[in-house]
């Protein structure tokens, strides 16, 4: 008879079912993983992992929902270090950047991959609206501070979209060899500053 398992026994089982979840997905893609190897992957029992996740999408749903919890800390880390509302704004996209560098498997689940089922997930969509606040809420405080106008949920995107394309193209090396990532980022925020009518980092 199976022993009856604690909460943190659940918790730390689904966590570390995550965890090599998340490496597996991000190498061979989630459509390419069979619950069986998950099981593999933990010494587990094929049946284990239904203990604690009703199938394999639930599984790719909580990975990533860990993934942009954890992307939202560290912009929210950032952004409430002590500046003035540009600085701010340049802490938040450091942070950004980071975190995609350090962490490209977690990146590229959250990002580049379309989960239709993503509503069925209310943790996941409760990440994803937490991570998508981080993209706007800098510029609201740069629109607040007489520094910036225009809809702040616009230039959010714009700044996302020119930052995730960039990243991607590193972290995928399709970067041309004579083009440095850093030097690209600079020019590129630069160029759409300026546009903005903001000071140049």
């Amino acid at each position: 008879m199976p022993r009856v398992l604690s909460s943190e026994d659940v918790e730390d089982f689904r966590r570390r079912l995550c965890v090599a979840a998340e490496g597996l997905f991000a190498e061979r893609g989630p459509e390419a993983v069979t619950m069986r190897e998950l099981a593999t992957a933990m010494g587990v029992s094929p049946m284990t992992p239904y203990r604690y996740f009703q199938d394999k999408d639930a599984i790719l749903a909580a990975v990533r929902a860990a993934a942009f919890t954890r992307f939202a800390e560290a912009l929210e880390a950032g952004m409430g270090q002590a500046g003035d509302p540009i600085v701010r704004s340049r802490q938040a996209g450091m942070a950004y950047i980071e975190f995609a560098l350090a962490q490209p498997q977690a990146y590229r689940l959250m990002f580049d991959l379309n989960q239709p089922t993503e509503a069925d997930y209310p943790e996941l969509q409760a990440a994803v609206a937490r991570a998508r606040r981080t993209m706007t809420v800098h510029v609201e405080g740069m629109i607040r501070a007489g520094l910036l106008e225009g809809d702040a949920e616009m230039i959010g995107h714009m700044f996302w979209s020119v930052l995730h394309g960039m990243l991607m193209l590193q972290i995928t090396g399709k970067l041309a060899p004579t083009i440095d990532p850093q030097t690209l980022r600079r020019q590129m925020f630069a160029t759409l500053l300026r546009g903005l009518g903001l000071p140049e980092p």
